[in-house]
């Protein structure tokens, strides 16, 4: 095969210029800070700095999992986080003194925190969590009763850090919900003020979508009378998504007014206005009024060439749907008891628990080679503390648990980041106390402001966020007796060594993602193929919603799958190129199903539907046939002739009374077929690139 393209140094820019929106809020920000300060402060204040040092240190280490989410589920998450990290560090505190024990425990601990990826960020984030504290507090062990105060000291702070983000239950009962349906709406109304799509955008359901699912289906979900308004506006906005798709779509050669999606953008962010304040949405009932006046009558789509005005009458009829449910949202607008129990669709539940994990316990599971890296390669950096008598080793250990990750692409961006965020928090911090008075409470203030910094801006940079972060743990030791030149210096050292460590444990036993993609774009296609199914048997309303899930949940994965990949050496060029061009058309056929969706009504009117439901299947069928040459590396054998078939389809659609119904069901059949080809065609020349012909 050829080489790839893949320059180290690119990679490297790359990473360290590129920077995202902060996605944090600044009360998230306020409130895991203050859960940090305050007890130093307190502590100081009343003379007891170290009970004031232990609280801080546990909620330090335990902020990453105040997630959005139900409350029910950030207790749980919280509750989780504080648990590990009061067992970690009750380990570390016994047994820190001997060695053997503790590598014993660091593997241990090691294994299971990797494990752990399989269950998600917020579960794995635990993981790493627990390990921290492992090696921080088994630096100085203590007697018994030494180990189950300061145990007890680092669960009071993760407590107290649940404390703050659990505070406004009682008060914003639904405020997760209302947030994250603000989310989904904000994004439909960029959605609508787009003149087109293209292979960039989501083709199904955003991440937003997602994360909404979780939030009013999930198992952790409130329970409430407003909770039905808030189910009605989650299945609005996949409508919504759905007429959006349908009107670009079908009115590709002539798009959109610019003063219909201007009007329908203005509707849906005056509706996120709304549920973001918890106020009636009389901004949004305005525009839509205004926004109704402007189309053309209904009586027009009898008219040939007009199919997409009853899309754009749909979409206003959605719309007035979605006002009058945020009306009644939130706590303010409790209506009746739910009726009916919606679950979470069949894609999102996650498995049982133990039967993950031991579907997990083989050589061939990413997870599984993951947990086995960390053990031995947390292990490795705490021997080697030990060995070179490392001041501040515990850095050394710590810093590879948080650089490793189970692809190359991630190891290598954090290594990298959090070296140069090491060094710039060196200098940082040597410029910050050097013009801050030599005072605790000044040291203290400024103590904040880094922490600060910290929680804002881990999502948005990591290094930035390192810097911020180095700057924080050198005046917390500061508290401790430590010379804040020498603990920066001594970070430096251990932080390159475990980014060091880490990379190397990552490159000595592998998993590239150019052996796995395939199967992810594979079942990327697979899963849009079983959309087709459930469309061409639309009295099954609810198969169509989990289908759809499905087709989102894969092609989440294979863009990820992707986005590893192309982050990786080695990685053939004609590869990446033939992975992302089928992503790419990949999108355009999801599109033209979301379309299918969306003109179901316009199949219902048919006389005789059972022809386009016939050739719907015929087409997945067709779809299967590439992901199973794709699974295989085998060509395709049998292509169908789904052009003939589609003109057979429209000559018969033809001859139909529904003039406007068979123009649009005629065009995407057209595009069906259009976008099944093309993959088929991609396929075949990609694998002659590839060599695999």
């Amino acid at each position: 095969m050829p080489s790839s393209d893949y320059s180290l140094r690119t990679h490297a820019i790359e990473s360290l210029t590129r920077i995202k929106r902060p996605d944090v809020p600044l009360r998230v920000v306020v409130r895991n800070t203050a859960a940090v300060i305050l007890p130093l402060g307190v502590g100081m204040a009343m003379g007891y700095p170290q009970i004031g040092l232990g609280v801080g240190a546990g909620a330090l280490n335990t902020m990453f999992s105040d997630q959005p989410g139900p409350y029910r589920q950030r207790l749980r998450q919280l509750l989780l986080a504080a648990l590990a990290a009061t067992l970690a560090s009750l380990v570390g505190l016994t047994i820190g003194g001997q060695l053997l024990p503790m590598l014993l425990a660091t593997a241990a601990f090691g294994f299971c925190s990797g494990l752990l990826v399989v269950f998600g960020t917020d579960t794995a984030r635990v993981g790493m969590t627990s390990m921290i504290l492992l090696v921080v507090t088994a630096s100085t062990p203590a007697s018994l009763t030494g180990a189950l105060e300061g145990a007890a000291l680092i669960l009071c702070g993760g407590l107290l850090l649940a404390s703050f983000s659990l505070a406004g239950w009682p008060l914003q009962r639904y405020w997760p919900e209302r947030y994250a349906l603000v989310g989904v709406y904000r994004g439909l109304a960029a959605l609508a003020a787009q003149s087109t799509q293209n292979g960039a955008d989501v083709p199904a359901l955003s991440d937003a979508m997602t994360a909404l699912q979780h939030t009013l289906l999930g198992r952790h979900r409130a329970h409430g009378r407003a909770m039905e308004s808030f189910g009605v506006l989650l299945e609005l906005a996949e409508r919504i998504r759905l007429e959006l798709t349908a009107m670009t779509e079908l009115l590709a050669e002539s798009p959109v007014p610019s003063d219909l999606r201007a009007g329908v953008a203005g509707v849906l962010a005056a509706i996120a206005d709304a549920l973001e304040r918890g106020d009636s949405p009389t901004r949004a009932a305005e525009l839509l009024q205004a926004l109704r006046a402007s189309l053309p009558s209904a009586a027009d789509d009898a008219r040939p060439g007009n199919g997409s005005t009853r899309h754009s009458h749909a979409l206003i009829g959605q719309l007035a749907a979605a006002v009058r449910n945020t009306d009644w949202a939130g706590g303010r607008g409790e209506l009746r008891a739910s009726t009916a129990e919606t679950r979470l669709p069949d894609a999102l539940r996650g498995a049982a628990t133990w039967a993950t994990l031991r579907a997990t316990l083989t050589y061939r599971s990413v997870a599984f080679r993951h947990a086995v890296r960390m053990a031995v390669c947390l292990s490795i950096a705490l021997w080697m503390s030990r060995a070179l008598h490392l001041p501040h080793g515990y850095w050394l250990p710590m810093t590879a648990a948080i650089v490793l990750r189970p692809d190359f692409a991630a190891t290598f961006n954090f290594g990298l980041l959090r070296v140069l965020g090491t060094v710039l928090g060196l200098v940082l911090t040597t410029v910050l106390l050097y013009v801050t008075p030599n005072a605790p409470l000044a040291h203290l203030a400024l103590m904040a402001v880094l922490c600060m910094g910290f929680r804002y801006l881990a999502t948005a940079h990591y290094g930035m966020a390192v810097a911020a972060l180095t700057g924080t743990v050198v005046i917390l030791l500061s508290f401790e007796g430590v010379n804040p030149a020498s603990a920066v210096a001594d970070r430096v050292v251990n932080t390159a060594l475990g980014c060091g460590m880490a990379l190397l444990a990552y490159l000595a036993w592998p998993t590239w993602e150019r052996t796995r993609a395939p199967d992810a774009l594979a079942d990327m296609l697979n899963a849009y193929a079983s959309y087709l199914d459930a469309l061409a048997h639309p009295a099954h309303g609810q198969a169509i919603r989990n289908a759809r899930t499905a087709a989102r949940t894969a092609r989440t994965n294979a863009q990820a799958s992707i986005e590893r990949m192309r982050g990786e050496p080695a990685t053939p060029t004609p590869l990446l190129a033939l992975a992302q061009n089928l992503f790419a058309n990949g999108n355009r056929l999801a599109r033209t199903s979301m379309t299918l969706e969306a003109s179901l009504d316009d199949l219902a009117r048919l006389p005789e539907p059972e022809h386009f439901q016939r050739f719907v299947e015929h087409s997945a069928d067709a779809l299967r046939m590439i992901c199973a040459a794709l699974r295989t590396q085998q060509p395709l054998d049998d292509w169908p002739d789904l052009r003939n078939q589609q003109l057979a389809l429209a000559s018969r659609l033809e001859r139909a009374n529904e003039v406007a119904a068979t123009e649009v069901l005629v065009l995407i059949s057209d595009r069906l077929v259009d976008n099944i080809d093309t993959l088929a065609h991609l396929l075949h020349h990609g694998r002659k690139m590839t060599g695999q012909a």
